[in-house]
């Protein structure tokens, strides 16, 4: 059924070329695009095969090629060719095959870099919404009446409002998390330090940019307030963690 695809009759021939000869040969052919070669070691497994080697690196150079369009894509306008280019003669791939290898490892530490410098604007952003959104806490407690402390259920703010641990000192970490991990991290606080703590969070106003998946990411900065050390080693191995 598959003659009938065909404009011609095609005949079964076989060709025996010398070894320096045959990708010379073959790439003639190939040119012609009027033959059909048969595979006539089926059986055979593809490393005991003749020019396997060959045969690999020009799979590796398809995906350097590959790898080098997609980084283009969107920076770079690749005109498409009207037809196929000649086949390159072997010395040709080996200078080919040595600039594709050099773009290919430029290219890649240009993309680790860039990776490096996006992940250090991203620390350096959170860290200026860190400090912002911290002050604002301060300023905020600051602002609190008198008797607000004493109102409220915390042992730890109850005891601010005794005079024995108002001359007591208070130390607080602050950070930044994921905002879909806000009430898990605020649960496991709660339950460690056995509610000995006062926590603060509030929303970052600018989504983020993941630096490797370049998805959007939306997170909290918190400040929580602890009196002792050992509390500050539980909060520092939590938050660690």
């Amino acid at each position: 059924m598959s003659s009938v695809f065909r404009s011609e009759e095609m005949s079964l021939m076989q060709l025996f070329l010398q070894v320096e000869a045959a990708y010379c040969c073959v790439a003639e052919l190939g040119e012609l695009g009027l033959v059909q070669f048969r595979d006539l070691n089926a059986n055979v497994n593809s490393f005991q095969r003749k020019f396997v080697n060959e045969v690999r690196r020009c799979e590796s150079l398809e995906r350097i090629l590959r790898f080098l369009e997609n980084e283009m894509e969107d920076n770079v306008e690749i005109v498409k060719l009207e037809k196929y280019p000649e086949t390159p003669l072997p010395r040709e791939m080996i200078d080919m095959e040595t600039v594709l290898e050099k773009l290919e490892a430029e290219l890649l530490e240009a993309n680790q870099n860039q990776q490096t410098l996006k992940q250090n604007f991203l620390e350096l952003t959170e860290l200026k919404h860190l400090l912002k959104k911290t002050q604002d806490f301060f300023e905020a407690e600051t602002n609190l009446p008198d008797d607000f402390f004493s109102e409220d259920t915390s042992g730890l703010l109850e005891l601010r409002s005794t005079p024995a641990a108002a001359a007591a000192k208070l130390g607080f970490t602050a950070g930044v998390i994921k905002r879909e991990r806000m009430i898990p991290f605020e649960r496991l606080l709660w339950r460690a330090c056995r509610g000995n703590i006062y926590l603060r969070y509030t929303e970052m106003d600018t989504p983020l940019e993941d630096p490797v998946t370049r998805e959007e990411v939306k997170k909290n900065v918190f400040i929580i307030f602890y009196q002792g050390e050992q509390l500050k080693q539980k909060i520092k191995k939590i938050c660690d963690g």
